[in-house]
């Protein structure tokens, strides 16, 4: 029996069902579908039965979906929408901030300077998945909060990966000015070169594609090239210490507005790919939480944690947005937006935890506080920013009658 448990198929299966399972009751709850899907990784995870544990083949699965829900995200932006000064100004205030409350936060828990530089970094990074996923859900991508949110996004998870390279060779003695800049460079680089070579190159040909017989005979062609382009973006960002995700999510604005005559659309096929691989990656992140290795002495530090991370996003990015010349409502929805902590989170953690810098307590209490960000951010949209008026309420009864 323990054999079959711990067999691929298995855990497969099992990730794949409670995965479909939590999207499916969350969204009868009329709740968005990344709190059921956390929701379902902690009950099967080491929290509650045990079944599932983070291991190498979830945490490659997890990551996959994130990949693929951020390309879907990207091809309902323009790259136009992206590249304006003030995304960028957000972007940055929401890295400095919260990288400073973070840093600050641990030196005051007796953190040596090394450790509490890994744990301001831990709360820079915002989670681009899981609010675009949120706003997706609502029909908010085209407004004016989720393009800022996402533009901002994007740079602010560049600048913490940027951040947690530097920390970790400062850690290891190895970084130099030369280094730094040399990553900036690359950073910057990728982006340039990547959604240029696209808007010139790629576009043109998948549309020449389309028009061939071979288009005509097997329609599903151009999906398959798109995916192509997504995960080949994906592993030219690795490869120049990027995030796959980002490089994902570059290769779907590239690709946004492609009209296609003959083939099948590949905006619907790569939409049902990230119902079930994104929701993977939700569950993914509750199967990391294991509330048995916390510790009572590391319940205060969490709760500050949790605190500092929620206040410095709401500020860091709120607040510019508003002096920026944006509503009050839209600056709240940017500032809540950018709170969720995920991917970039966890990395930092078990990087950390792995080399020995934190132990399991703050490993436990940074995994949490990524989660308590995570299902926090999709309650405060849908249910207070864009909760809807009772006289919407009202009209929509009544065209529904």
């Amino acid at each position: 029996m323990n054999h079959v448990m711990h067999s691929v198929e298995f855990q497969m299966s099992v990730l794949l069902f409670m995965a479909l399972s939590g999207y499916l009751l969350a969204s009868m709850l009329k709740q968005p579908s990344v709190v059921g899907q956390i929701l379902a990784g902690i009950i099967i995870g080491p929290s509650v039965f045990g079944l599932i544990t983070y291991t190498d083949f979830v945490s490659s699965l997890g990551h996959l979906g994130a990949a693929i829900l951020l390309f879907t995200i990207g091809l309902e932006f323009k790259v136009k929408d992206l590249l304006q000064l003030r995304y960028a100004v957000i972007g940055l205030f929401g890295v400095v901030v919260p990288w400073a409350c973070g840093f600050g936060l641990a030196l005051l828990f007796d953190f040596d300077p090394g450790r509490a530089t890994l744990i301001g970094v831990a709360l820079s990074a915002t989670s681009i998945a899981i609010t675009a996923d949120t706003l997706r859900e609502m029909g908010k991508l085209d407004s004016v909060a989720a393009k800022a949110i996402i533009g901002a996004a994007v740079i602010d998870d560049v600048l913490a990966l940027l951040a947690l390279s530097i920390s970790l060779q400062v850690g290891g003695g190895e970084a130099s000015l030369p280094d730094i800049g040399f990553m900036l460079l690359k950073a910057v680089v990728f982006l340039v070169a990547g959604v240029i070579l696209s808007q010139r190159y790629l576009r043109h040909w998948i549309t020449k594609l389309d028009g061939t017989a071979f288009a005509q005979r097997y329609t599903e062609a151009v999906f398959v090239l798109a995916m192509m382009l997504a995960f080949a973006y994906a592993i030219v960002a690795e490869l120049m210490g990027l995030s796959a995700i980002v490089g994902a999510f570059i290769a779907g604005v590239s690709l946004e507005g492609v009209h296609l005559k003959h083939s099948r659309n590949f905006h619907e096929g790569a939409d049902y790919l990230r119902i079930v691989f994104g929701a993977i990656f939700f569950v993914s992140l509750g199967i990391l939480v294991d509330v048995s290795a916390f510790t009572t002495d590391m319940f205060l530090f969490l709760l500050a944690l949790t605190v500092a991370a929620i206040a410095s996003k709401l500020i860091g990015c709120g607040l510019p947005a508003r002096l920026l010349g944006m509503s009050n409502k839209d600056s709240i929805a940017i500032g809540v937006g950018m709170v969720p902590r995920g991917e970039i989170a966890m990395v930092v953690a078990l990087l950390a935890l792995n080399s020995g810098a934190i132990e399991q307590a703050a490993y436990i209490a940074i995994v949490l506080m990524s989660l308590l960000t995570a299902v926090f951010t999709p309650l405060v949209l849908r249910n207070w920013v864009y909760r809807p008026s009772p006289h919407q309420n009202k009209a929509h009864q009544h065209s529904a009658d």
